[in-house]
């Protein structure tokens, strides 16, 4: 009865949403699709750049089969966790996720913050669609440069995003269908000729190796947790908690093992050595001729999927900027995110696997101290109580100075532990030197904590709010 309700409402509003980053009342609530949670990130996962990820493992990162896969499964797990907590918030609140940020960082500190997820979401979209560029590419042989593709893809993305969250959800709610199957054939397909490739490396060079890689699948994963609650903002209060951290993280989690392991797992076969990203895809699929190049494109078409929560949040983000920027409707800042995301893609594609792996690990940076802060606020501080009716109001916000402070150290944590081709931070070189290991993210996530623990404190006493 009520999915009949909501299925009239579409119909209802059916042009392009309205309604930005305004909190969404209990009583216009109309999504009750509680199995979104899960298709909502299947599908957004289930695509080409989880295996371009996990064929990083060997080719740039020097591991093996098995310990690849390993790395794979238990940083996925730390990277998902706070997506799936984040995503209870929307319906709960019916706040969006950087909206959500205010309660802990304030007015200004929150535009900061968004101005972050911004970068991030302009960042996450330029490497899916070099991928997806990549791809028509190679099925062209050559014929359809990169920036072909990439024009495409973005065009067919920010169409889904322009209508906004009802329309995100109706494509992610199948898009997954296909994908999954043309997946599990390029397993059949490839399995038999894998081999059980070993590290290149042993020691701390070994160590740093895993970190390092675990870094760029943790920063993969957590990547969604600046968008999660975007996603079911517009479902019941009443909604189950459990159900929409176990749908969410499922949905995440289940993906990115599969596919970065078949990524792994293609990188070992004697014949797609080296290979990468839209490359790697069209070696696999060649042996099936016609049939392959159909597939090909299909998977094209899939980073679709994985590029409309970047365009859709990258508008509401922009919106959280000021009132100025809030007034200007949210599908303009979609279009504005895509153009500036395809003019960068256009003018990276040639060098993606080193485009891909600095990106990645630079993005844990942030969202680890960012995650955090909003983890210790809504348990340690507000006990999961928000005064809701405040996100819009400057002077009822915290002042945000303990946010910032502990982002900041988060951030010299950040410092202190990077392992990166430009830098290798203080800490970090004092392992596999000179190369250094990479623990940036595990030490911003710590000093932050701690520090917002003890600050955030300090703070409620003196302006008490």
């Amino acid at each position: 009865m009520r999915e009949a309700v909501e299925e009239r409402i579409d119909r209802r509003e059916a042009g392009i949403e309205a309604q930005g980053i305004e909190r969404v009342p209990p009583e216009a609530r109309s999504h009750v699709r509680i199995f979104d949670n899960f298709t909502m990130w299947l599908s957004s996962n289930l695509v080409l750049s989880t295996i371009a990820l996990g064929a990083l493992a060997i080719n740039v990162f020097g591991l093996g089969l098995w310990d690849g896969i390993g790395v794979v499964v238990v940083f996925n797990l730390l990277g998902v966790l706070p997506v799936a907590f984040f995503s209870t918030l929307g319906p709960k609140l019916g706040l969006r996720q950087m909206t959500i940020s205010r309660f802990s960082f304030g007015w200004v500190g929150a535009m900061l913050m968004a101005l972050f997820n911004v970068a991030a979401c302009i960042g996450w979209s330029v490497v899916n669609v070099i991928v997806g560029g990549q791809l028509i590419a190679a099925l062209s042989n050559g014929a359809i440069p990169n920036w072909v593709g990439i024009l495409v893809i973005a065009a067919l993305t920010t169409l889904v995003s322009l209508y906004g969250y009802r329309y995100v959800h109706r494509y992610e709610r199948y898009a997954w269908i296909p994908m999954a199957l043309i997946f599990l054939l390029m397993f059949i397909v490839a399995a038999p000729n894998a081999t059980g490739v070993a590290a290149k490396s042993s020691g701390l060079a070994y160590v740093a190796s895993l970190l390092s890689f675990g870094s760029a699948i943790y920063g993969f994963a957590t990547g969604w947790s600046s968008y999660a609650a975007d996603y079911n903002v517009k479902q019941p209060e009443n909604t189950p908690a459990d159900r929409v951290f176990w749908l969410t993280f499922l949905g995440i989690y289940l993906p990115c093992i599969l596919l970065e392991s078949l990524g792994i797992m293609l990188t070992t076969v004697p014949a797609f050595s080296g290979k990468g990203g839209g490359e790697l895809m069209a070696a696999v699929l060649s042996p099936l001729g016609g049939f392959g190049s159909l597939l090909l494109l299909l998977l094209a078409m899939s980073v679709v999927a994985n590029n409309i929560p970047n365009d859709y949040s990258l508008a509401l983000s922009m919106q959280l900027l000021g009132q100025g920027f809030q007034r200007i409707n949210r599908a303009v800042w979609t279009v504005a995110g895509a153009v500036a995301y395809t003019i960068i893609a256009v003018s990276a594609s040639g060098n993606f696997d080193q485009t891909l792996e600095h990106f990645l690990l630079l993005i844990a940076y942030w969202l680890g101290p960012w995650g955090i802060i909003l983890i210790v606020e809504h348990f340690a501080i507000r006990h999961g109580q928000y005064n809701v009716q405040d996100w819009n109001t400057p002077n009822r916000l915290p002042i945000g100075w303990a946010a910032l402070a502990a982002m900041a150290i988060g951030l010299l944590g950040v410092y202190l532990g990077a392992a990166q081709v430009a830098f290798v931070g203080p800490i970090a070189s004092l392992f596999n030197p000179p190369y250094g290991m990479d623990i940036g993210f595990e030490l911003g996530v710590i000093f932050a904590g701690i520090a917002y623990f003890i600050l955030r404190p300090m703070e409620l006493r003196s302006t008490h709010r």
